[in-house]
Formats: structure tokens, C-alpha cells, sequence
């Protein structure tokens, strides 16, 4: 199961993914029937999760909708720590994941929109480099594991800075490796050669610890909250979350 969910990942484009694996992991789903983990965004429960990843990791991906480890705790954060599911909210959804789109796009207090390049799954198509809303319009902006794959990840944060009202705040999260630097060569366009560097073939940089401040240089204010670190390890362990992954927090600067 590792490895061909391995080369699935690796080699068939996302946008076609969004497509069709859905219904492929809900009949998978019915020989991982248990109770032992449960899933905080769809609500349901099974003996583990999916394993997911080019290396993939154990226990990783919900067979039902599809959330990920962070998105289960970007979910939870969502309701502990913010007013998402009460206040009315216009929200920009760049790269919307599927186990996130349905359920936003349902909460009867928000005015949710969503914007890709490619993704089927969006309502606006829409580079992020230059999104096409006037300043000011969204009170949250999500921007998930969308940086490592643009040319500039600076301009697209200043444009999520530009659309973001006064008081608005967005969760931008990507990978980051324990590296003191972002590494990034813009020469490098070999597909082979940025997996090696990178780690996928789309990616055109490698964060380091120094995403944050990267990021602010855009203007926006970007705080680092552990609130996975906060939680009952037995919370954890029934959803599991990522160990250590923390939640790029940004307000509008």
C-alpha cells in the first residue's frame, strides 16, 4: 500500500487526484473499519488511517475526506482558537483541499470563496502571484503547501497582505525542514534534480526555520503558534496530529 500510494503521489498531477481519489480511498476505507483513530473533520473513525507520502508515513490520511494530519489540527485550531464557525467571515481559500471545501462552503456564517491556478476544485481560477480582488476584501485568506511550488513565494504574500482587510488574519503553512536557511536556486529546473534538492519535482524551494521572517518580508505579520504542543497526548494520538508541526498564524500587516 506504501509504495503505490508513493507512486501515485509522485507522478499523477495533483489537479487530476482532486479528481478521482476520493471515491477510490472510500471503498479502501471499508477494510480500515474500527474505532481506534478518528478524524475531527469528518467525524469518522477507523482501526488506523491510510499510510501517505513519497515516503509515506503511517497513520497519515483519512480514507473518508481525505484530511491530512495538519489539516485535522488546522481543524481543531479553527474551532478552539478562532471564531470560524460563529462570526460572518469572507474568506479566500487559495488551493482548497477537498476535505476542507464541502464543509466551509456549507457554514451558513461565511462567505467562502475559492481560487487556484489549476485545481478543478476551484471556483476562481486565479494566480496567486495576482489575485483578482480588489484591497481589502477578505477577512481570512488559507494558503496551504502552495509556496514551495510558486516562483515567488515574497509577491504572493504581499498580494494575501493586499487582500486581507484591517484585523485580518490567514494560516499559510508549507513544509519546513530542520534548516537554518530556505534553500532556493531559481537555475535549477530540472524535475529530477529539485526532488533531490527540493523534495518533489514541483517544488522550487526548501524552508528552513527562517519561514516566518521570510514571509514577513512581504509586510504581513506572521506568528509561530505551537498549539499542538498544547494538547492531551491522548487527543493526539485519537486524531493523529502532527508531532511538533506549527501553525503559521499571519495577520494582515
Amino acid at each position: 500500500m506504501k509504495s503505490i500510494i508513493s507512486f501515485v503521489i509522485r507522478y499523477i498531477p495533483r489537479k487530476y487526484l482532486q479528481l478521482v481519489s476520493h471515491f477510490f480511498l472510500r471503498i479502501l476505507a471499508i477494510f480500515y473499519q474500527g474505532n481506534t483513530v478518528t478524524c475531527n473533520v469528518c467525524g469518522h473513525s477507523f482501526r488506523k488511517f491510510l499510510p501517505y507520502g513519497r515516503k509515506a508515513r503511517e497513520n497519515a490520511l483519512c480514507p473518508n475526506c481525505l484530511a491530512l494530519e495538519r489539516h485535522r489540527l488546522m481543524w481543531l485550531f479553527l474551532q478552539r482558537e478562532t471564531e470560524f464557525f460563529s462570526k460572518p467571515l469572507r474568506v479566500l481559500h487559495i488551493a482548497p483541499e477537498l476535505c476542507f471545501i464541502d464543509r466551509m462552503k456549507h457554514l451558513p456564517n461565511l462567505d467562502y470563496i475559492t481560487g487556484d491556478i489549476e485545481s478543478p476544485l476551484a471556483t476562481v481560477k486565479m494566480d496567486v502571484h495576482q489575485i483578482p480582488f480588489e484591497d481589502n476584501s477578505f477577512d481570512v485568506v488559507f494558503c496551504n503547501h502552495v509556496l514551495e511550488h510558486v516562483d515567488d513565494d515574497i509577491q504572493a504574500c504581499r498580494e494575501i497582505n493586499r487582500v486581507l482587510k484591517p484585523g485580518g488574519w490567514g494560516i499559510i503553512q508549507s513544509p519546513v525542514y530542520d534548516l537554518e536557511k530556505t534553500l532556493e536556486d531559481k537555475s535549477i529546473i530540472d524535475p529530477a534534480e529539485r526532488e533531490r534538492l527540493f523534495g518533489q519535482r514541483d517544488h522550487v524551494r526548501k524552508y528552513g526555520k527562517d519561514y516566518a521572517v521570510r514571509l514577513s518580508l512581504s509586510g504581513l505579520k506572521v506568528e509561530e503558534n505551537n498549539f499542538v504542543n498544547t494538547l492531551d497526548k491522548g487527543l493526539n494520538q485519537k486524531h493523529a496530529l502532527p508531532e511538533n508541526e506549527v501553525i503559521f498564524l499571519c495577520s494582515k500587516g
